[in-house]
C-alpha cells in the first residue's frame, strides 16, 4: 500500500454499509500530491461509494478521511468543496439551458468576494469580481479547447463535449483534489483518448491531484500513476500500474482470467 505519510489524501480503515449490506470494508490507501490515482474493479465493487465518502455524500460507519493534513471523521459536501475537493459525476449534472461559459462560471462561486446583493444590483465589488471570475473561467475554457462552444447552450452539445464542460466546471473551482466518476463512460475510443489527454492536462497545467473511476484498463494503465483495485468492497491491489497489471488477484477479479 502507498505510504500515507505526506499524502494529500488518505483513507484509513473505511467501512460503509447500507441497512446491513456492506458496500466497502476496511479500505485504506493514500494519494500523494500530483498523482493521478485510478480506482478500478467490477461493477458493484464499491468505487463510487468511496468517492462519495471522500467528498462527504456518505458517512462511513468506521474509519476516517485525512485530507491536506486534517482528519475528518465526518466530512460533508460543503466542507469538502471549501477544503479544495471538486467532483464530477457518472451522469452529467450540468445546467442544460445555460451556456458553456455560464456553466463554467458556476464553478467560481466559492471564489466570489462580492455579496449576493452586490451582484444583483451590480454595485460595490460586483463588477470587479465578475471580471476576475470570467478571466479564470476563460483560462479553463481555453485549456479544455471549449472556446468554440463558449456561448452555446450546453443541452445542444454532443455528449463528449458535455463531459468536457463538466470537467471544466470542476476545474474552475481551483480544487486541490479532483474526483472523476467515470469521466469517459459512453465514449468511443477516440473520445476516450481525447478525454484522457484533457485529464492529464488538468493534472499538469492546473496542478490538481486526481482520483478517477474508469473501466477501460488500457486508459487506466496509460494515464495513472497509481491504481487501487476493489472487488466486492475490499481492496485487492494497490500500487503502480505495471504491478497491478500482473497481479493474479486482479486478473481473476477484474478480467475474469488468471492468464
Amino acid at each position: 500500500m502507498t505510504s500515507s505519510s505526506n499524502a494529500l489524501l488518505s483513507l484509513d480503515h473505511i467501512s460503509l454499509s447500507f441497512k446491513g449490506v456492506k458496500a466497502v470494508t476496511d479500505i485504506s490507501f493514500a494519494v500523494h500530491t500530483g498523482e493521478i490515482c485510478a480506482l478500478i474493479g467490477p461493477n458493484g465493487a464499491g468505487k463510487s461509494s468511496l468517492l462519495n465518502v471522500i467528498n462527504g455524500v456518505y458517512q462511513p460507519q468506521q474509519g476516517s478521511v485525512n485530507f491536506d493534513g486534517r482528519v475528518y471523521r465526518r466530512m460533508n459536501p460543503y466542507h469538502a468543496a471549501h477544503s479544495g475537493i471538486a467532483r464530477t459525476f457518472q451522469n452529467i449534472a450540468l445546467f442544460r439551458r445555460m451556456s458553456v461559459l455560464d456553466n463554467v462560471l458556476t464553478g467560481r462561486n466559492l471564489h466570489r468576494r462580492s455579496t449576493w446583493l452586490e451582484q444583483t444590483l451590480s454595485i460595490g465589488r460586483a463588477r470587479r469580481d465578475e471580471t476576475v471570475q470570467r478571466r479564470y473561467a476563460e483560462v479553463v475554457i481555453e485549456a479544455l479547447d471549449l472556446q468554440r462552444y463558449r456561448h452555446t447552450t450546453v443541452g445542444t452539445l454532443p455528449y463528449g463535449v458535455q463531459k468536457r464542460v463538466e470537467l471544466a466546471r470542476a476545474l474552475a473551482a481551483e480544487p486541490r483534489l479532483l474526483l472523476l466518476d467515470e469521466p469517459m463512460a459512453g465514449m468511443n475510443a477516440d473520445e476516450k483518448r481525447a478525454m484522457a489527454g484533457y485529464v492529464l492536462d488538468a493534472n499538469t497545467q492546473f496542478g490538481v491531484t486526481v482520483v478517477l473511476i474508469e473501466h477501460d484498463i488500457g486508459v487506466v494503465m496509460d494515464l495513472s500513476d497509481h491504481v487501487v483495485v476493489l472487488d466486492y468492497g475490499k481492496k485487492i491491489a494497490d500500487g503502480a500500474p505495471a504491478d497491478v497489471r500482473t497481479n493474479p488477484d486482479v486478473l481473476a477479479a477484474y478480467l475474469g482470467t488468471r492468464h
